[in-house]
């Protein structure tokens, strides 16, 4: 797995992928924080957290959209199915380094946030350390999601492209659960929509609310996107 998560790390930054996907992060980020906080003489840095969710549920397919289906364009894959590396070193260790590139970029909010803390604190305030923790940590457990369904999703196409447009699909269908629950009539399948929502478990965390039924959710759902995708694999290797 270590030389897996190497290659991968290192074959973001040999292309322009990487710097790109930083690029853009930084680039929104910055902007929303002008926006939200350093042009209305605003601390609260939750806004700035809202609107980078939707620039993520895009930005993270662009990461993702190469990590399997360019190993299959190249025909590459095929080396990879006769080794001797295990599905689970295999997936996880591209999971794993995609999961590096976006902790790196969501890591400039931290460092916004204790610079805008320290300007809070010279002005007598305090600045909301629990509302930016909780949008910190549902930002990483979010992302680790939608990185999970990019390389499930990849591993159906060797079109970067399709794999794309079909993870951004993915992700939002994610979030509107809570909206298409609206119209089930069945209470019992609304219900257990309902119990699926994301963007409702994920609002928790922009609050400062830590659940450990929350968590845990998050990391099911990037338990189980991994898992098919080792799934599929498997079938593609002994077919």
């Amino acid at each position: 797995m270590p030389a897996i998560i190497k290659r991968e790390i290192s074959s973001y930054f040999t292309s322009p992928l990487g710097y790109v996907f930083l690029a853009v992060f930084y680039g929104f980020s910055g902007l929303f924080l002008w926006m939200n906080c350093l042009a209305t003489g605003s601390a609260e840095i939750a806004g700035v957290f809202v609107l980078m969710f939707f620039i993520m549920m895009i930005l993270i397919p662009v990461l993702t959209m190469r990590t399997m289906a360019d190993d299959k364009r190249q025909k590459t894959d095929q080396l990879t199915l006769t080794s001797p590396v295990s599905l689970f070193g295999l997936v996880m260790g591209k999971f794993l380094a995609a999961f590096f590139v976006f902790f790196c970029a969501v890591l400039i909010l931290l460092i916004y946030a204790v610079f805008m803390s320290a300007a809070v604190v010279k002005s007598g305030s305090e600045f909301a350390w629990a509302t930016f923790w909780g949008n910190f940590v549902g930002m990483i457990l979010m992302g680790g999601v939608f990185i999970s369904v990019g390389i499930f999703i990849s591993n159906l196409t060797e079109n970067q492209m399709i794999a794309a447009i079909g993870s951004i699909g993915a992700n939002i269908v994610l979030c509107l659960f809570d909206i298409i629950s609206n119209y089930i009539p069945v209470e019992g399948i609304r219900n257990v929509i309902n119990s699926l929502s994301v963007f409702y478990k994920y609002e928790e965390f922009t609050v400062g609310i830590f659940s450990l039924k929350n968590i845990l959710f998050f990391v099911s759902l990037i338990v189980i996107f991994n898992f098919l995708t080792m799934r599929f694999i498997e079938r593609r290797r002994w077919s």
